[in-house]
């Protein structure tokens, strides 16, 4: 019983040695953060369209004959049906106040969103539309079919920017890395869009020519990344 409580009691001393040892020997390493951007043209526009009933001579064009303006406008645009969605339906009535209500005073909206890949088709389609009828139109976001290819390349970037950056500063000690220990990707807004001129242009009464659509650029967003890293130094 003795030996045995001898063995336990050396086999216990081992190990709190062993433990102890690898704990006095701390390893060396150096946290750096790595960022990157990527400058791209989108190739994905989003349009807001809303249109609105109006009396035109006492009589009033209803929202489907705009919608259905619209929808041929977009075909003859040569887009996919499936380009256009609705985002949103409501109206409103000119006499609120009135007790007995007149159905032709009330007004129905329709917002509508439209995928584009260039901005030149935007006057083609809005002209074929009822002038009276478009409220408004604004852009309302860019983005790219490829974006996921951008954000990746972007995050390598960062990564090897921070690999760069862990180098030159060991190096000014006279050291170098060995390895990575860790990895953590920062979040970030993954890229931000710079609207062009006109984006939240009014279009009512008349519509703007083809020719000045052509001459709308559409600028560059920025895809970004950013990690958190950590190397060995030798």
């Amino acid at each position: 019983m003795k030996k045995v409580m001898l063995l336990a009691a050396g086999l216990f001393l081992a190990i709190s040695t062993f433990a102890q040892q690898a704990t006095d020997k701390t390893v060396k390493k150096i946290e750096v953060t790595g960022s990157a951007e990527i400058e791209i043209t989108p190739d994905e526009i989003y349009l807001n369209i809303s249109l609105r009933e109006y009396l035109k001579n006492k009589t009033k064009v209803d929202i489907t004959t705009l919608e259905n303006q619209l929808v041929k406008a977009v075909a003859g645009a040569g887009l996919p049906k499936e380009s256009l969605t609705i985002e949103n339906v409501n109206g409103y009535n000119y006499e609120i106040q009135r007790k007995k209500k007149d159905p032709s005073e009330f007004m129905a909206r329709k917002q509508y969103r439209l995928k584009l890949t260039k901005l030149d088709k935007i006057n083609t389609i809005l002209s074929a539309v009822d002038a009276e009828g478009i409220e408004s139109t604004n852009i309302a976001s860019f983005s790219s079919s490829k974006m996921d290819e951008y954000r990746k390349e972007a995050k390598i970037k960062a990564l090897k920017a921070a690999k760069v950056k862990a180098e030159y500063m060991v190096a000014a000690l006279g050291n170098s890395i060995e390895g990575i220990l860790e990895i953590q990707e920062i979040p970030t807004d993954n890229f931000s869009d710079v609207r062009p001129m006109y984006a939240n242009a009014m279009y009512k009464g008349a519509v703007e020519s083809d020719s000045a659509a052509a001459d709308l650029d559409v600028k560059t967003i920025k895809v970004r990344a950013e990690v958190r890293t950590v190397f060995q130094i030798k």
